[in-house]
């Protein structure tokens, strides 16, 4: 089947029942994921509440990779670019995991996968968002990482635990 779907206002280049469902599953993950990795980067750090939302920001991405992974199957040629942020998402979010004992490492491989995660929606959805719409494709791939390499080293360099684990 060909043709488009909206979902939640952006366009969806599929009328296929089984990709839309997927679709829905994956849009839910993604706000998911979105929200616990914020709740979990402004969370005090350590045990508690910033591990718990890790965790289920972790949990969240994997779900958002498992069906991005699907819906990659199904539009290869299209979506062969989503699947491979997905992975590089994935994978930093699980060097980070299991770098939680290296403060400075776990910021920087967990807010990478923050950061892909993003450029994805934005490389797949730019085109049809407010604002987005109106810069150039390649901003799409560049803007999350110019914005949140900053935020990441501001972080690792000024966060008290990252600082104190270093000096030791």
């Amino acid at each position: 089947m060909t043709g488009t779907t909206s979902i939640i206002g952006l366009p969806v280049p599929s009328t296929d029942p089984i990709f839309l469902a997927i679709m829905v599953v994956h849009i839910g993950f993604g706000l998911a994921a979105v929200v616990t990795g914020l709740l979990a980067m402004l969370s005090r750090k350590g045990r508690g509440r910033h591990a718990s939302w890790g965790k289920v920001y972790f949990w969240c991405l994997s779900g958002l990779c498992a069906t991005m992974a699907a819906l990659a199957v199904m539009r290869w040629a299209e979506d062969y670019p989503l699947f491979l942020l997905g992975t590089l998402a994935f994978a930093s979010a699980w060097a980070g995991r299991r770098l939680r004992r290296r403060p400075r490492l776990h910021l920087a491989a967990m807010g990478v996968s923050y950061i892909v995660m993003l450029t994805a929606f934005y490389v797949d959805n730019g085109k049809a968002l407010p604002l987005w719409k109106e810069l150039p494709a390649f901003a799409y791939w560049i803007l999350p990482a110019a914005i949140g390499v900053p935020l990441i080293a501001l972080a690792w360099l000024r966060h008290p635990l990252a600082r104190r684990r270093a000096e030791r």
